[in-house]
């Protein structure tokens, strides 16, 4: 009798302990990683406190080529999803990204899933190949939507239980998006059209300017070529020698000296920094996607039309 009670009392403690266990796994937040700060806020803003996010190129630092530390390789490693943007940026180049994911075991559309699916890619200038496409998407408000909507649908599918939760923020965070679209347009349509001219050091605004119907300049077209020569500095002295554009803008994330030589050989100022492949630190102007968008479309106006 006394077995027979210590044997109920053992699996009784088996059941408890498998209960627990399985609640536990239950409770398991996804653990996912995206490889830049804008698409980690983008994922914010659809998974909330649903899922752990890591984000791999930090913030203010150019995506195109970067040597991922080692928390980085275990954080990939461990992940349930991992969200890329593609299109010639992190698998351009010195395609970190493809080695990471590789050494990590990953695979994909299984584990790892580029954002920027669907989207209407264009190519770098006299190039229309695989591997010279413009990664810059993002510029384009209604591409964030489709970024916001691929993550939406991979949450989804790999947390189906919050998938109501997932779709309700996409709903919301995809309106404010769209919100935001109609006022660029309608405040870059204001600009006269003899001023309507971004210049930028990396010729990244390509999707900004098909979407806003507004033209752009640079000093070289994409990060992973030369970057700031005499001859490209000349080339687009040149140019704007020909124009009455304004004012000219630096990105956040790359060297500022080309374009002061710009600045200083055409006697047009630098009328602001502005955001492309990162947003800002958190707690100062552009710490989101939505508010580096929203800079940007308020600077570019502002220093357009004085």
């Amino acid at each position: 009798m006394k077995k027979f009670g210590l044997l109920l009392l053992v699996c009784l403690s088996l059941i408890g302990l498998f209960a627990c266990t399985s609640k536990k796994r239950a409770d398991k937040k996804l653990n996912a990683v995206a490889t830049n700060s804008i698409i980690a806020d983008i994922t914010k803003n659809i998974a909330g406190d649903k899922i752990n996010l890591h984000s791999i190129v930090p913030v203010g630092r150019d995506p195109h080529e970067y040597e991922p530390l080692a928390e980085d390789v275990k954080k990939t490693s461990q992940a349930d999803v991992i969200f890329y943007n593609g299109i010639n940026l992190e698998n351009g180049g010195q395609a970190w990204f493809t080695k990471l994911v590789k050494n990590a075991g990953k695979k994909a559309d299984k584990d790892y899933f580029a954002v920027s699916d669907g989207i209407k890619t264009i190519y770098l200038e006299g190039a229309k190949e695989k591997g010279k496409e413009d990664p810059h998407a993002w510029l384009n408000l209604e591409n964030g939507i489709i970024y916001a909507k691929n993550i939406m649908k991979r949450l989804s599918e790999k947390d189906p239980k919050n998938k109501r939760y997932y779709q309700k923020n996409f709903q919301v965070y995809s309106a404010k998006l769209e919100k935001l679209h109609q006022t660029a347009k309608e405040k870059i349509s204001r600009i006269p059209a003899e001023k309507k001219m971004i210049v930028t050091s990396e010729g990244c605004f390509k999707y900004f300017s098909q979407a806003y119907d507004i033209p752009s300049a640079y000093i070289w077209e994409i990060n992973t070529e030369e970057e700031g020569t005499p001859n490209q500095i000349k080339n687009l002295v040149e140019k704007l020698r020909k124009k009455q554009v304004p004012a000219l803008f630096v990105e956040s994330s790359v060297d500022e000296r080309p374009m002061k030589t710009v600045s200083k050989d055409t006697g047009l100022p630098i009328a602001a920094k502005i955001f492309t492949d990162s947003i800002a630190k958190k707690g100062q102007a552009g710490d989101s996607y939505y508010a580096m968008m929203k800079w940007n479309i308020d600077k570019i106006t502002a220093g357009l039309s004085q």
